[in-house]
C-alpha cells in the first residue's frame, strides 16, 4: 500500500529543488489571489453574478494552495507570520465555499428524490445556458421567486416545490397542458402546501381557475414564464406526496441556509479582517519572508514526508472493508439519534485533506505544472463524492428530525438518507479500486 510516487522521484534524481522554488510559487498563487480578487469586485460592482461565482472559485483555490505550501512547507518559512495568516487563509476559503456547498447538496438530494421516484430527470439549466422546461421562458427578472401549483381534485398530479432566488423552481403540468406558476413578492423561501405555503394556483381540465393569496398573484391561462435557474431544473410533477413534501422541506432549509451563507460570505469580503488577510497576500506576492537557510535547502524531504503522512492515513482506512461492494458498512449507525456526523466519515475527510495537501507539494516541486497522475485524479474525485454524498446524508437526517412532519414525508426522509449513505460506501469503494492501482502520470 505503501507506493512511493514517481513525481517525487524524478524530482529528487534531477536538480535539487530548493526554497526558491516554493518561494516562487508562493508569489505566483498570491498574483492570482489578487487578480481574482479583483474581477470579484469587478463582478459585484457591475452586478455580474457568474463572474463574482468565478473569481470566489479563484479566490478560494489559491488561498487553498497558498495555506496548504504553509502548512507542508513551514519550517523554511518564518514561523510567526506563517502561523498568522495561514488560520486566516483557511477561515476565507471555508466562508467562500458555504453557499456552493448549500445550493450543490440540494441539488444533489432533489435529483436523488427524482431518481428513487422512479421519475426521469429534466436535463440540468445552467445560469444564462441550458434550456427551460417545455413551455416556459425566463423571467425579466431572476430575483423573483416561483413555486409550482397544487392541482384541482380530480386531477393526477401531486403538490410540488419551488426554490427561492438562485435555486431550480419546477412548474406543474395540468390537463390543459399550460405551466402553471406563482410568484412570491419577497425574499425567502416558497413552497407548496408541504411546507406550509398558503399560496397555489389550480385548474380545471377546461378553463383556467385563480386562486390568490396574499402576497402572491396566481397564473394566466397560457404558458407561464418562469425564474431563470443557475442549478438544474426538477420537475417534481412525478413525485408521490411524501417525497415531494420532502423535497419542499430540504428546499426551505437548504435555501434558507445557503442564503445565511451568501450574507456571510458578503459581510466576511467587506470586513476588516478580509482586508488585513488581502494586505498580507499582496505583500506576498512580492516579498516571501523565507528563513535564511530556505534558498539553499531542497524541498523533496519535505514533500517526502507529505507523501508519507497521506499513505500512513491510507493505511488505517479500511480498505479491506470497502473493497468488498454492497458491504453496507456505511450504514452502520444509520438509526443513531447523535446528530454529530458519522463518527468512520472523519478518517475518510482527512484522507482527502492530505491528499489535497500532497497534490500541493507536488505542484511546488514542478514549478506549479505538475503532470496529471491519473491515480491522484481519480482517488481525488471518489473523496470528494464521499465528502458530498455524507454532507448529503447528513441533511436529509437534519431534515427527518423537524417535529410534526407526515410519516410519508419522513419516510422519504429515511429512504434518502440510506440512499446517500449507499454514495458513501460507493465512493470508498472507487477509492480503494483508484489508491491500488500504478502511479500513471498522463505527461
Amino acid at each position: 500500500m505503501a507506493q512511493r510516487h514517481h513525481d517525487l522521484t524524478d524530482s529528487a534524481a534531477g536538480a535539487p529543488v530548493t526554497g526558491d522554488a516554493l518561494a516562487g510559487y508562493l508569489r505566483a498563487r498570491a498574483t492570482e489571489f489578487l487578480r481574482a480578487l479583483r474581477l470579484q469586485r469587478e463582478g459585484g460592482s457591475h452586478g455580474g453574478t457568474d463572474e463574482a461565482a468565478e473569481a470566489a472559485r479563484a479566490l478560494r483555490r489559491s488561498a487553498r494552495r497558498i495555506s496548504g505550501s504553509l502548512h507542508t512547507f513551514r519550517a523554511l518559512l518564518d514561523a510567526d507570520w506563517s502561523e498568522e495568516i495561514r488560520p486566516e487563509l483557511a477561515w476565507l476559503s471555508g466562508t467562500l465555499a458555504l453557499e456552493h456547498a448549500y445550493e450543490a447538496r440540494l441539488e444533489r438530494l432533489l435529483l436523488a428524490l427524482q431518481r428513487l421516484s422512479g421519475a426521469t430527470a429534466v436535463p440540468g439549466q445552467g445560469a444564462g445556458g441550458g434550456a427551460p422546461l417545455p413551455g416556459t421562458a425566463a423571467l425579466p427578472d431572476p430575483a423573483e421567486t416561483s413555486t409550482a401549483p397544487r392541482t384541482a381534485p380530480g386531477t393526477a398530479h401531486p403538490p410540488a416545490t419551488a426554490r427561492t432566488a438562485g435555486g431550480p423552481a419546477a412548474a406543474s403540468r395540468t390537463a390543459g397542458g399550460a405551466p402553471v406558476t406563482s410568484r412570491a413578492a419577497g425574499n425567502g423561501a416558497v413552497t407548496s402546501r408541504a411546507a406550509g405555503s398558503t399560496s397555489a394556483a389550480s385548474r380545471t381540465a377546461g378553463a383556467p381557475v385563480d386562486s390568490r393569496a396574499t402576497g402572491t398573484a396566481t397564473a394566466s391561462p397560457g404558458p407561464v414564464a418562469t425564474a431563470p435557474a443557475p442549478g438544474p431544473l426538477v420537475e417534481r410533477g412525478n413525485l408521490t406526496v411524501g417525497a415531494a413534501k420532502a423535497g419542499a422541506l430540504l428546499d426551505r432549509q437548504l435555501t434558507l441556509a445557503r442564503t445565511r451563507a451568501h450574507s456571510t460570505a458578503l459581510q466576511a469580503l467587506g470586513s476588516s479582517r478580509f482586508h488585513a488577510v488581502a494586505d498580507k497576500v499582496a505583500v506576498l506576492a512580492s516579498e516571501v519572508p523565507l528563513t535564511p537557510d530556505a534558498p539553499g535547502t531542497d524541498l523533496v524531504p519535505l514533500a517526502t514526508a507529505a507523501e508519507e503522512r497521506l499513505t500512513d492515513a491510507v493505511a488505517a482506512l479500511p480498505l479491506v472493508t470497502a473493497g468488498h461492494p454492497y458491504n453496507a458498512e456505511a450504514l452502520v449507525h444509520g438509526l443513531s439519534p447523535d446528530t454529530a456526523p458519522h463518527p468512520q466519515d472523519a478518517p475518510w475527510h482527512q484522507v482527502r485533506l492530505l491528499l489535497r495537501l500532497h497534490r500541493y507539494a507536488l505542484e511546488v516541486l514542478h514549478d506549479g505544472d505538475c503532470p496529471p497522475d491519473v491515480r491522484l485524479i481519480a482517488a481525488g474525485e471518489a473523496l470528494d463524492r464521499h465528502r458530498d454524498a455524507s454532507e448529503a446524508a447528513a441533511a436529509a437526517a437534519q431534515a427527518a428530525r423537524t417535529p410534526r412532519i407526515a410519516p410519508a414525508t419522513a419516510y422519504a426522509l429515511g429512504v434518502l438518507h440510506a440512499d446517500q449513505r449507499h454514495e458513501v460506501e460507493a465512493a470508498r469503494y472507487a477509492f480503494q479500486r483508484a489508491w491500488q492501482r500504478p502511479a500513471v502520470s498522463t505527461a
